[in-house]
Formats: C-alpha cells, sequence, structure tokens
C-alpha cells in the first residue's frame, strides 16, 4: 500500500478502522430517521389541527405552574388542597375584575376620542393644493386617449355592481357567537387549572407509572417534571415583575409628559410586555400615534415615543437578562425562531405562550438521550 493511501487512515481513531461487517447497516438508520420525521411531521399537524384543544392545556398548565406554589404554600397550612385551589384562582379573578373595573373610565375614555382624533390626523395629512405630480400628469393623459379613442359606445351596456344591504344583526350574531366561544373557553380553563391544582401529587404519580417500569426512566421523567417547573415558575416570577415595573414606570412617565388616560397606556405597556420582540414595538407605535393625534407635533410624538422605547429596551437589555440568569438557558437565534413557529401554529396565543413552551420542551431535551443535540443547539 503506497503512502498516499495510508494517511487517511492514520487519521482516523482506531474505533474507526472497523470491517464494513462490523459497521450498522445504513438501511436502518435512514429508516429511524425516516419514521422520526414523520413523527414530529404527525405531531406538528395534530398541534395545528386541534388548537382549540391544546391552548386550553396549554394555557391551564400554564397557570397551574403559576398556581402551584401557593397552593402548596396554603396546604402546608394545613388548609385542604381543594379549597386553597378554589382561593388561588378566586384572588386571580377578582385581582383581574378590579383591575379592569379601575381601568374602565380610562378605556371609555380612548374609545369616545377616537373619532375626533381620526379626523385630527386626516386633517393634517391633507397637504395644500400643489401643482400636479407626474403620476398625476400621467393619468390626466391617458383619461384623455380614452375620451378621443374611436369606436362606438352606443352599444355598450353599463353593469352597476351594488353591495348587500349592510345588516346589523349578522355583525351583532357573529359578535355574540365570539364571545361565547372565548367565554367557555375561558371558563374550560378554569376548570382545568383547578383540577390540575387539586391533583397535582396524584398527576405525576401517574405520569411517572405510565413511563415504564424502568426505574432509571422514572427518575428521568421526575427530574424532568421537575425541571419543567422549576424553570417555568422562575420565568413567571420574573416576567410578572418586569411586566409590572415596565407598567408602572410607562404609566409615571407618560402622566408626567401629560399624555391623557396615562394608567390605561401604563397597563397595556405592561401587559404587552410579555410578548418577546414585538410587543415593546407595538406599545412604542401605539403611544407614538397616540401622542401625535393629542398634542398634532412631530416633536412630541418623538419624545413620547423615545421614553417609550428607552424604558422596555432597558427594561429588555439589562434587568430581564441579569434576572433570569439560567432560567430559560436558550440562545436568541433559538428564542426567536420557536416565536415565529408558536405564533405561525396557535397565532396570538402561539406568540404569548412561546417563551414557557420553547423552555418545556429544552427540558426535555435536556434529559433524553436522543434529544440531547438538539438541546445543545438551543441552549447557549
Amino acid at each position: 500500500m503506497t503512502q498516499a493511501s495510508r494517511e487517511p487512515d492514520a487519521l482516523l481513531p482506531s474505533s474507526a478502522t472497523t470491517t464494513d461487517a462490523e459497521v450498522p447497516a445504513g438501511e436502518i438508520n435512514w429508516r429511524g430517521t425516516a419514521l422520526a420525521i414523520i413523527a414530529i411531521a404527525v405531531a406538528i399537524a395534530l398541534l395545528r389541527y386541534m388548537q382549540e384543544v391544546f391552548v386550553p392545556l396549554a394555557i391551564g398548565t400554564l397557570l397551574f405552574y403559576a398556581l402551584a406554589p401557593i397552593v402548596d404554600l396554603m396546604q402546608r397550612w394545613r388548609l385542604p388542597r381543594a379549597l386553597g385551589a378554589l382561593i388561588a384562582l378566586g384572588l386571580v379573578l377578582v385581582s383581574f375584575g378590579a383591575l379592569v373595573y379601575t381601568l374602565q373610565g380610562q378605556a371609555s375614555e380612548v374609545a369616545s376620542g377616537l373619532p375626533a382624533g381620526a379626523r385630527r390626523f386626516r386633517t393634517a395629512m391633507q397637504a395644500p393644493a400643489a401643482a400636479p405630480s407626474t403620476l398625476q400628469k400621467v393619468d390626466e393623459a391617458a383619461k384623455e386617449l380614452q375620451k378621443d379613442a374611436p369606436g362606438d359606445k352606443s352599444n355598450v351596456v353599463k353593469v352597476e355592481v351594488q353591495d348587500p344591504p349592510f345588516k346589523a344583526s349578522d355583525y351583532v350574531w357573529s359578535g355574540s357567537m365570539t364571545a361565547a366561544s372565548f367565554l367557555n373557553q375561558m371558563v374550560m380553563i378554569l376548570f382545568l387549572t383547578y383540577f390540575l391544582l387539586v391533583a397535582d401529587d396524584l398527576f405525576k404519580r401517574k405520569l411517572v407509572e405510565v413511563v415504564g417500569p424502568a426505574l432509571t426512566t422514572k427518575k428521568i421523567t421526575v427530574k424532568i417534571l421537575d425541571d419543567i417547573a422549576g424553570q417555568i415558575e422562575r420565568f413567571l416570577l420574573i416576567q410578572v415583575f418586569t411586566s409590572l415595573l415596565v407598567g408602572v414606570a410607562t404609566w409615571l412617565a407618560l402622566w408626567a409628559m401629560g399624555v391623557q388616560q396615562a394608567a390605561f397606556w401604563g397597563f397595556l405597556a405592561g401587559i404587552f410586555n410579555s410578548i418577546p420582540y414585538y410587543g415593546p414595538l407595538l406599545v412604542t407605535a401605539a403611544l407614538a400615534t397616540v401622542a401625535y393625534l393629542q398634542f398634532g407635533a412631530v416633536g412630541k410624538m418623538l419624545q413620547v415615543a423615545g421614553v417609550a422605547l428607552a424604558i422596555t429596551t432597558a427594561e429588555g437589555s439589562f434587568l430581564t437578562p441579569t434576572l433570569m440568569g439560567k432560567a430559560a438557558g436558550m440562545n436568541r437565534v433559538a428564542m426567536f425562531a420557536g416565536l415565529l413557529f408558536w405564533t405561525w401554529m396557535w397565532g396570538v396565543w402561539g406568540l404569548l405562550l412561546a417563551v414557557p413552551m420553547m423552555m418545556a420542551v429544552k427540558a426535555v431535551c435536556d434529559h433524553v438521550e436522543d434529544l440531547q443535540p438538539f438541546g445543545r443547539f438551543l441552549g447557549e
């Protein structure tokens, strides 16, 4: 054998210089890869097709992780778990209802001021009459050519297309059905959350029993459940704290600059802060429009938009990464890709649930040997 033919073998480890009989057949690998791709495709299709089922399950599970520490604390105080779960859900509903009742006056003022603001915006956008542009001249020339075009137009029949008459009852019925469907989903989510809170330990034990009799598999399952619970609880705690901080800071800043309904816009800023990347941009654009409609000055609009963007940028660039630490343990590219995927999958609900869903996926990948390469790809 020549020197050139021996050099590649010398670069390979000893385990790689085996005979062809010792290498597993390629057909088995291709078959396993094909089956894995088919399984992933079927899972994605089911998640998208059964959105009405999986979205309430995901929201209920997220609420379960958020309220489970409170219910556990009440249970340590000798309070029955069923009663503790009922009290925790009641506190959430009462707090949300009180907040909505407090801000409904400002929301009504915002809604009533929209027509006047739209008229002011339309008046500002109407520029004074000026010399016709090149496109207008070309359009006028085309109209003149059409007038002078030869041909007998006496036999041309004009057809007028009329829109169907407006029926307010159709819109009222459609809106009522949408509201009824939303309320039905909210009720189902509350019941699911309550049952999960009551059957916390029982649910985990049943899941561990289902995975198989092997002790190693049971330990891995328990570890996955604990990691998912810990990461999501830390994420929710940090998210609530940062959203509250952004909402209060935005409210005070807008109040100092004289923006009307500052508390309402601060509340929206805190809510939209939970949406990665898109939320701060939506809040900044909305506040820029509101400031222009109220003050009618570009300088004031840029000032309000700049302050709102500075608050969300400081929170997203410094505060959240410092507090979050390794809670998510995911790189920004993977996080943004997951955001796009879940938004395509479930729309607005996917946009809100993308981060906890990706955290759960990474926790599973980190503890399942076959999925660990994908977990390392998602990690920092």
